[in-house]
């Protein structure tokens, strides 16, 4: 596990950005540990945060856009990347505008800012490692990925082009440690074909040459080259001998195969861990990269589950029993659904549901076939991750913790009478004001029957109830 770290000071950024043209000012300022990465659209609203999550991704045409709600940031990948490659971590991005500002095309001027102020050793955070060769192949890119076993990121990009004085092009970064001499500094590039449609339809109305590669995979006759000189306003550009327009030479010869590395560190960032793999990745691009992200997001998730499992030995005394839960919650018969509690530490819970066939509600859900509602899995699973939000608060039994919301919850097989539900509850980011979030996992022996993430908070009971 690598070590992370976090910033000293806040660190500002300002410029134009690619697509929307407009000016744009990024702010970054070190968050409460273990609380990630997060964007936030301040001049929007200082309250609704962006994960920088791969689930959370909306657009990858032409960058990576990231979504919360209604709101937005647009592309991330250049600065994720520095972000990622400094092992950075618990930050809050608060951006003044639509999107990341491109600056100069590259990660050099987010990675050397950054840098700069990074602070010594903050934590260490479990890197997700693939343990055994896969193809991942995005049918719609087209992009292919073939990733094997590795201590370390390791990638490497082919790509392919048809004009001959680039043809095939070929970039590795055998490890992170190489991304600030190596790889910071490669620009975005777009093909001369792409430049006056991309103009003409608004796309690239912060793009210059001084922001971004233009390779020549067109011939252009001398009327058509005048034509493109007073569009982008730069009178003495042509095109070089290297197949690039030569306002801009490059810094080195597969200076376009080496972002595509760039670009996939900032996108793999959304991972949210690194990634322990050899990579090689052939014509990748953000849709690609986006999609081998969520990929890999939903393996880790899956190994944490089976890694995660609780183990219910009905031997072992409860560390909670029912008259100690009810200290705690002021849910009686019939919608107590938790029996006992087997497990607690300050991050995570495990409680115990027995199901029976009492209970009230098999009477109709559903005659003859008797299945536990997922809803009230959802319950029990509150109700456990109640009992550790109430155990930080003074005053135990002066409180109440109430559903805000519940995201990406999914029921994987039934539950019956004679079932011992095992309910698990991991916080994702520690309580603030109130807030609490949770992952929940329900289980019925090995076998994972529910999931979802669970906000609440935690209110003040008042004098009169």
């Amino acid at each position: 596990m690598k070590p992370k770290y976090t910033l000293n000071q806040p660190v500002i950024f300002q410029g134009i950005g690619l697509h929307s043209g407009l000016e744009a000012r990024v702010s970054i300022t070190a968050a409460d540990e273990g609380s990630g990465i997060r964007f936030r659209r301040a001049d929007i609203s200082s309250e609704s945060f962006i994960p920088a999550d791969a689930n959370h991704v909306t657009q990858t045409q032409r960058g990576t856009t990231i979504t919360q709600g209604d709101i937005s940031v647009s592309t991330v990948e250049h600065l994720m990347a520095a972000i990622h490659a400094l092992h950075i971590e618990d930050i809050v991005i608060d951006v003044f505008g639509p999107e990341i500002p491109i600056l100069d095309g590259s990660a050099t001027v987010f990675y050397n800012a950054l840098k700069l102020h990074r602070t010594d050793i903050q934590s260490t955070k479990e890197a997700f490692i693939v343990t055994e060769p896969f193809e991942f192949v995005d049918e719609i890119s087209g992009s292919s990925y073939t990733l094997l076993p590795s201590d370390h990121l390791d990638i490497t990009v082919l790509l392919s082009f048809t004009e001959d004085s680039l043809g095939d092009m070929v970039a590795k970064m055998p490890s992170l440690d190489e991304f600030e001499s190596q790889i910071a500094s490669c620009r975005t590039f777009v093909f001369l074909s792409e430049v006056e449609k991309l103009f003409d339809a608004g796309l690239i109305k912060g793009g210059d040459l001084d922001n971004a590669v233009v390779v020549a995979d067109t011939v252009l006759s001398a009327e058509d080259l005048q034509r493109l000189r007073l569009k982008l306003n730069k009178p003495d550009v042509s095109i070089s001998s290297d197949g690039i327009l030569n306002h801009n030479k490059l810094f080195f010869k597969n200076e376009p195969a080496r972002h595509k590395i760039l670009d996939m560190v900032g996108d793999l960032a959304l991972v949210g861990r690194d990634i322990h793999a050899k990579i090689i990745a052939s014509k990748p691009g953000h849709t690609g990269n986006i999609a081998l992200a969520k990929h890999l997001k939903a393996k880790y998730l899956e190994y944490k589950k089976s890694q995660g499992r609780p183990i219910y030995n009905p031997n072992v005394p409860p560390v909670m029993t029912l008259e100690d839960i009810k200290s705690y919650l002021p849910h009686r018969f019939p919608f107590l659904l938790v029996d006992k509690i087997i497990d607690i530490s300050s991050t995570h819970i495990v409680g115990v549901k027995n199901i029976t066939s009492n209970e009230s509600y098999f009477e109709g859900h559903f005659p003859g076939n008797p299945i536990f509602p997922g809803v009230l899995q959802m319950e029990a699973l509150a109700q456990t991750g109640g009992i550790l939000a109430l155990t930080t608060v003074e005053d135990k039994g002066g409180w109440d913790t109430y559903f805000l919301k519940m995201d990406n919850v999914k029921f994987k097989a039934k539950v019956l009478p004679g079932d011992t539900l095992i309910l698990k509850m991991e916080l994702m980011v520690p309580i603030r004001r109130g807030i609490v979030q949770m992952q929940a996992h329900a289980y019925v022996g090995d076998k994972l029957v529910s999931e979802g993430e669970l906000t609440a908070q935690i209110v003040k009971r008042s004098n009169d109830q």
